[in-house]
């Protein structure tokens, strides 16, 4: 244990008041954890947490001694016997790391109990403390098999969070002070993001992407600032579409051993973003980057950190996330670096404009010198319509359809348009404003993504959840979507002559179940194809954009030629990315105001544009930076 380690936790024993019997105190991951006989009492002390974690400056939590909490199963049948039974427990998920048990119920009113009152009676029943949630209206598999994945490996997690923490609790070493970020990927592209934070003393590396139009097109990683990978001190992911975190558990398969810091959201999708890609790949004929076991690996060492919790992840540097209104759980990573010496923030893919899902990106950050933001419609002339604009006119495209008998394709992202696309839907049908009724197909993750969604409300807009909670109004589980779940459903589907909408995966038509509707729709002219998402320089999807009447298409390992008769329609604004105008915008609703932007994630000419326009508008020095590029702070 390092000195600086020592001098913490003797810190902490000196500062908690004596009548809290202290086990022992230890460091795990960034949180100093505080083990206590009577955790009823340090309850009852006032707000010395919060204290604790001024004085200190760093996360505190309070976890009973682990010997008096019950054992989960024995635990369960207490907690049944406590909560009355019309609190309607569906689930619990024990959570050791937080000495936590969650109970999902579908009153979480009635196991909270009248002033907190059933809840410190399970506290004192069972020693675990007891988080009520609502039971999600959809069952997410993934959800349930993460948390069963992470009970499982608990006792190794314990030992990898105290490695971790020693890590970071190491103290410096070094006088100099300077900051760099080197481009691994994503610059002056769209596709395999990856850079490298460093000072004296820490190597963070933000996001590591796939480029999904090739996946053989991976970041920079074997460069020297790199290498080895266990110098590497953290990975901090922005969101889990895989452009961001797709090669993550490429660095364990190649014995990297850090922690991962992302949103619980983002950790959940991550997970089934990646089997897919494996799946995906497998199909195709290509060879994965990595198995399934490197997945599990890295879901080992990630650590969740929510909106707004400032948090220490190597000995200069401090991550705090903020809402970046792009997907469920998508974040802008904000780094402090020493004590007030410099600040940069990462702002992932991000969204400034109010969407049916989320709110837009935060613009308050405490200080900021230098933004690294993404430029993907950062070109003069790329303005998109209101997301009121886009939906009346992927409603008028699907009512000139149906009025010709054929289907509406709409090609979509798993995660986040789906589900933009799914509530504007949804209200088209529950307001009448489709001329004729029809059956909104979901194929491949949709619907699993959307399970995902409803296990996280909080990180949803307020409008959504008012709707959801209080009106009875859940537009993600309509009775107007049909999910396809096997091969001979879709056949189905594809062969019925009613005119339908078939929401699939992927969004660019590199893969998945959509290449097999596009493959059967394509050559009728009653049929069309509606873009809602960025489609990618190399992908099909950017071709049939384009307006190739045919198509080279792989069909059980041989070629065929693919006539493209059916109407190709684009709809902008249902994008989680900003446009021309909000990238402007945002930089002008900066609470403080940069140094320095670098503008990243956008092809060349759009990264460039931006940053020349940025520098006009707003006098603030820009750059595009080109890949294996490092641009020093100060």
């Amino acid at each position: 244990m390092s000195s600086k380690l020592e001098e913490l936790i003797d810190k902490v024993k000196n500062l908690i008041p004596k009548n809290v019997k202290v086990k022992s105190v230890d460091v795990e991951g960034p949180v100093v954890v505080i083990y206590v006989k009577n955790p009823q009492e340090f309850a009852e002390s006032g707000d010395i947490v919060k204290t604790l974690a001024k004085d200190l400056r760093k996360r505190i939590t309070i976890r009973p001694d682990p010997k008096s909490l019950k054992p989960p199963e024995e635990a369960k049948e207490i907690i049944k016997k406590i909560v009355p039974p019309d609190a309607k427990i569906t689930n619990f998920f024990f959570d050791e790391e937080n000495g936590e048990v969650i109970i999902e119920a579908e009153k979480p009113g009635v196991v909270i109990g009248k002033q907190g009152t059933t809840l410190r009676e399970i506290m004192k029943a069972v020693g675990w403390s007891p988080k009520p949630v609502r039971t999600p209206p959809l069952h997410s598999k993934t959800v349930e098999d993460v948390r069963k994945y992470l009970l499982s490996v608990r006792e190794e997690r314990k030992k990898i969070l105290r490695r971790i923490g020693e890590r970071i609790h190491r103290g410096c070493i070094y006088e100099d002070k300077w900051v760099r970020i080197t481009f691994l990927g994503g610059s002056r592209e769209v596709g395999r993001s990856c850079y490298l934070l460093q000072t004296p003393e820490s190597k963070i590396m933000i996001d590591c992407g796939v480029n999904v139009s090739n996946i053989q097109a991976s970041p920079y990683l074997y460069v020297p600032e790199v290498q080895p990978l266990d110098t590497i001190d953290a990975i901090v992911i922005t969101h889990a579409h895989l452009d961001h975190c797709g090669l993550v558990p490429l660095l364990y398969k190649y014995r990297y051993s850090g922690p991962i810091y992302l949103t619980p959201p983002t950790r959940d999708l991550m997970v089934l973003l990646q089997k897919d890609f494996i799946e995906v790949s497998v199909r195709d004929g290509i060879k994965a980057p990595y198995e399934g076991k490197h997945i599990r690996e890295a879901l080992k060492h990630t650590i969740t950190l929510d909106y707004g919790i400032v948090t220490d992840i190597s000995p200069d540097v401090r991550l705090t996330f903020y809402n970046a209104g792009h997907i469920l759980g998508s974040a802008i990573a904000h780094f402090h670096v020493g004590e007030g010496l410099y600040n940069v923030a990462f702002t992932g893919d991000f969204k400034f404009e109010r969407t049916r899902l989320f709110d837009k990106a935060a613009t308050n950050f405490p200080r900021l010198e230098t933004l690294v933001m993404e430029a993907t419609y950062g070109g003069s002339q790329d303005f998109q319509p209101s997301r009121k604009e886009a939906e009346e006119r992927l409603i008028t495209i699907i009512n000139e359809t149906i009025k010709n008998g054929g289907k509406v394709l709409i090609p979509t992202f798993a995660v986040g348009r789906s589900q933009e696309v799914m509530i504007a839907l949804e209200e088209a049908i529950r307001e009448k404003k489709l001329e004729k009724e029809i059956t909104v197909y979901l194929d491949g993750m949709i619907h699993e993504a959307t399970a995902i969604h409803t296990a996280y409300p909080e990180y949803l807009n307020s409008h959504l959840r008012d709707l959801i909670f209080h009106h009875g109004i859940n537009p993600f589980i309509s009775e107007d979507f049909v999910k396809v779940d096997s091969v001979s459903k879709r056949e189905e589907v594809i062969n019925d002559p009613s005119p339908a909408v078939i929401l699939a995966t992927s969004g660019m038509l590199n893969g998945g179940p959509v290449m097999e509707y596009f493959r059967h729709l394509a050559e009728s002219e009653k049929n069309t194809i509606v873009f809602v998402g960025y489609q990618a320089e190399g992908t099909l999807g950017r071709r049939v954009q384009k307006g190739w009447k045919e198509v080279p298409f792989s069909v059980d390992g041989r070629r065929e030629v693919v006539k493209v008769n059916m109407r190709v329609e684009t709809v902008d604004g249902f994008s989680g990315h900003s446009d021309r105008r909000q990238l402007m915008g945002y930089v002008k609703a900066l609470s403080s105001k940069p140094e320095r932007i670098l503008t990243v994630h956008g092809e060349e000419s759009k990264c460039v544009d931006l940053a020349s326009s940025i520098y006009k508008t707003y006098r603030i020095e820009t750059r595009a930076p080109y890949n294996l590029e490092t641009v020093r702070l100060i």
